[in-house]
C-alpha cells in the first residue's frame, strides 16, 4: 500500500484550508531576518497547487504539474526550491499510479541533493534543506503512513529547534550573521506546519 495522485491532491487541499490561519505567522518570523513575506509566498503556492487538476493517475504527472505550477505562482528562492523537490520527485515517480510509503525518504533525499544543487545551500547553513535532511533520516524504511508522519513531523521540529541557536549562513538572513542566533528560520519554521498538517490526515 502507498500513496496515489488523489492523496496528494488531498493533502493540499487540506493545506489550501489551513494555512491562511498560519500565514501571519510565518511572515513575522520571516520579518526578523527577510521580506517578511514567507507565509504570503507560501499560501500564494498552495492556491495555486490547489487549482491544479493532475492527469489521470500518474504520481509523476501529478508532481510535475505542481512543480510547474509553483514556478509559476512565485519567482522567490523558496519557491524554486519548492518546484525543484516537485520536479525531481516527478522523475522518479513517472508513470506510476502508487508509490510505497518506505519510498517518501529516498524521494525526500533526492529533493534535497537537487534543492542543495539549485539553491546553493550546504547543510548546517540553517536553512529549510537542513528539515529537509533530518525529516529523510527520520523517515527511513517507515511503512506505516501513521508512523511516517509522526516520524517527520518530530525530525523537522528537532531540527527546527537545533538550529534555532545558530546563525544563518546564507541568503539575506546571513547578513544578520550572530543576530540570527535565537531565531527560527522561517523555511524550517514552515516545514514543520506544512507536516503537521498534513499529518492532520
Amino acid at each position: 500500500m502507498g500513496f496515489s495522485s488523489h492523496d496528494i491532491g488531498a493533502a493540499i487541499a487540506l493545506l489550501a484550508v489551513k494555512l491562511p490561519d498560519l500565514e501571519q505567522d510565518l511572515n513575522r518570523a520571516d520579518a526578523k531576518l527577510g521580506d517578511g513575506d514567507t507565509g504570503t509566498m507560501l499560501a500564494r503556492v498552495i492556491s495555486a497547487l490547489a487549482s491544479v487538476t493532475p492527469p489521470g493517475n500518474d504520481v509523476g504527472a501529478a508532481f510535475s504539474a505542481y512543480g510547474r505550477a509553483t514556478a509559476m505562482a512565485t519567482g522567490s528562492s523558496l519557491g524554486t526550491l519548492i518546484a525543484t523537490a516537485f520536479l525531481t520527485a516527478a522523475k522518479a515517480t513517472k508513470g506510476r499510479e502508487s508509490v510505497a510509503w518506505s519510498e517518501i525518504s529516498p524521494l525526500l533525499a533526492d529533493a534535497r541533493d537537487a534543492m542543495l544543487a539549485r539553491g546553493g545551500a550546504s547543510l548546517g547553513d540553517k536553512t529549510v534543506l537542513d528539515g529537509l535532511d533530518a525529516v529523510a533520516a527520520a523517515t527511513q524504511d517507515v511503512e506505516d503512513p501513521e508512523a511516517l508522519g509522526k516520524s517527520a513531523a518530530t525530525a523537522a521540529r528537532w531540527a527546527l529547534d537545533s538550529f534555532r541557536d545558530k546563525p544563518n549562513k546564507i541568503g539575506r538572513a546571513r547578513m544578520f550573521a550572530d543576530g540570527s542566533k535565537g531565531l527560527d528560520d522561517p523555511g524550517m519554521l514552515a516545514l514543520v506546519r506544512v507536516i503537521e498538517i498534513i499529518g492532520e490526515r
